[in-house]
């Protein structure tokens, strides 16, 4: 059995429900009122895969511009990020769709070349068999995710996957 230590990333714009997942696949829980993160917090979360363990830290980075002068520091030694947008069929939505390229740009800059997925958060605030994902696609295809999806923090749609795709990732690169 191995040991592993993984340190994951999770940004994106401030409210598309960054905290929430994590709270929702590392303790299974959702809070409805929003607290805004300060800065950074990070949660602690242990995962057996195929035998090993792996200990991963998932920081969860502030995503509102007053805390820009922050981030640089918090991404140091990430070794995978996650990229959380809203699905919302509004303005908020539309704009943190938008600034999935400039997360992705930061991660490049800070962290290099290291796995990132996309989560399309609050699947459960939309209909999704109207969902249009081709915008999102062409995202994909520009950049390098290795896995692009929708989820939902309320009603734990995909979380579960969602997590455990990165995790996944990450075993399988750095394991014997």
């Amino acid at each position: 059995m191995n040991k592993f230590k993984f340190k994951i990333t999770v940004i994106g714009d401030g409210f598309v429900g960054k905290t929430s997942l994590i709270s929702k696949f590392t303790q299974g829980n959702f809070q409805e009122d929003y607290i805004q993160t300060i800065g950074a917090q990070f949660s602690e979360y242990i995962e057996e895969m195929e035998g090993d363990i792996c200990e991963l830290f998932f920081w969860d980075i502030a995503g509102q511009a007053e805390f820009n002068f922050l981030r640089p520091a918090f991404y140091k030694s990430s070794l995978a990020s996650i990229v959380v947008f809203s699905l919302e069929e509004n303005d908020f939505g539309r704009k943190s769709l938008k600034h999935i390229e400039k997360w992705n740009k930061e991660i490049k800059k800070f962290c290099g070349d290291i796995p990132v997925i996309l989560f399309g958060n609050k699947i459960d605030l939309v209909d999704e068999s109207r969902l249009n994902d081709e915008k999102i696609l062409k995202f994909i295809d520009k950049e390098i995710y290795i896995d692009y999806i929708r989820t939902s923090a309320k009603t734990g749609h995909n979380v579960e996957k969602a997590f455990h795709r990165i995790i996944k990732e990450l075993h399988n690169k750095y394991k014997e």
